[in-house]
């Protein structure tokens, strides 16, 4: 097993303190030691990291570049050619190159984060081609929300197919985006639909996908699909949630400045009770994402609270002197959590010589 160097010299000092005090003797001791090596470098970081830096860079170049007089003037004749060419040129490329990163990926499955930067480009040449569709079929309407389902499905179809969470996660904020602008087109874009401002419409939005996720047994490819669903879902509750636990449901400023933050308060205690509850489940079932966004949306709703309640009783310097030493506290208990889950998940004490 290979372990970064933290955690490697943990390791190393718990095997002493084991090996001092005689819970493993001096050969169970350095068969331990053997177990394990320390990761030199965290290599799928750095490269996870570089790919993104190199999307930004791009999209940073390309931006330069439009600073140049001579491709200002070749994009207003590409702005200037027909929709429908545009539309279907976007759409060729982005098939090449949905074709090209299924090819790497076959090729080198190894290379995970430079074939997910290729989709990554297909996506924005889908999106575009989806845009100028757009153009193609406008009618008046204004209803756009159309392209968006359009958008959802093809990224759906793609991710699904590739089995990609990249380019499934993007299915699914276009899933939104398209909830978000039906339902606006639908009543006319006014603020409520069935009684509902748009944070609280997400909620629910939300829990149904979080519980569609729960219902991605089958095929394989489903399954697969199954973890990015789920927190998704959980992120667009809780987001939407915490939203709204502020804004009540309101649907216009004027309305909602009137209003005491006290008159709220349901709204955050909704909010804990959901936390807890996911923390509960969580725990539970052994659920990493539950847990994880439980405990950050139960510190992000307390933290909420204390700023509406206390930002205009107390002096600023305390106030901000109190949020340090929160979260110096938090920082100190989580630490001696993470060592705890470590040492119980990557060394046994009971001297047999195994690694968890």
């Amino acid at each position: 097993m290979q372990f970064n160097k933290n955690q490697g010299h943990f390791l190393s000092e718990v095997i002493t303190e084991w090996e001092r005090d005689g819970t493993v003797d001096p050969e169970t001791a350095t068969t331990l030691r053997n177990s394990f090596s320390i990761r030199p470098f965290d290599w799928a970081k750095l490269a996870m990291y570089s790919f993104f830096i190199a999307v930004v860079c791009v999209v940073i170049a390309l931006i330069v570049l439009v600073a140049d007089d001579f491709l200002v003037d070749l994009i207003e004749r590409f702005y200037s050619a027909p929709d429908s060419a545009l539309c279907l040129g976007f759409g060729v490329l982005a098939a090449v190159v949905f074709y090209a990163g299924l090819r790497k990926r076959r090729s080198h499955p190894e290379n995970v984060f430079g074939n997910e930067s290729v989709l990554f480009v297909a996506v924005l040449f889908t999106a575009l081609s989806v845009r100028f569709l757009g153009n193609v079929l406008d009618d008046g309407s204004g209803h756009y929300s159309l392209l968006l389902l359009l958008a959802a499905l093809l990224y759906g179809v793609v991710g699904a197919w590739f089995e990609s969470w990249l380019v499934w996660i993007f299915s699914l904020v276009s899933l939104g985006s398209w909830y978000a602008t039906e339902t606006g087109f639908f009543t006319g874009w006014q603020s409520h639909f069935l009684g509902m401002n748009y944070p609280l419409r997400f909620v629910v939005f939300g829990a149904v996908l979080t519980g569609a996720s729960l219902l991605l047994r089958s095929p394989p490819r489903a399954v697969f699909l199954r973890p990015p669903t789920y927190v998704m879902g959980l992120v667009y509750f809780f987001t939407s949630l915490w939203i709204v636990s502020i804004t009540g449901n309101y649907g216009d400023w004027e309305t909602w400045s009137r209003v005491p933050t006290t008159a709220l308060w349901y709204w955050g205690v909704l909010l804990g009770v959901a936390s807890l509850a996911a923390i509960a489940y969580g725990l539970k079932y052994e659920d990493a994402a539950s847990r994880g966004i439980g405990l950050a949306f139960l510190f992000l709703n307390l933290y909420t609270r204390y700023c509406e309640y206390f930002w205009n009783h107390i002096h600023k310097a305390v106030f901000f002197l109190i949020l340090a030493l929160s979260f110096w506290l938090i920082g100190r208990k989580a630490e001696k959590i993470w060592n705890m889950e470590f040492m119980k998940k990557n060394a046994c004490p009971s001297g047999d010589g195994r690694t968890g």
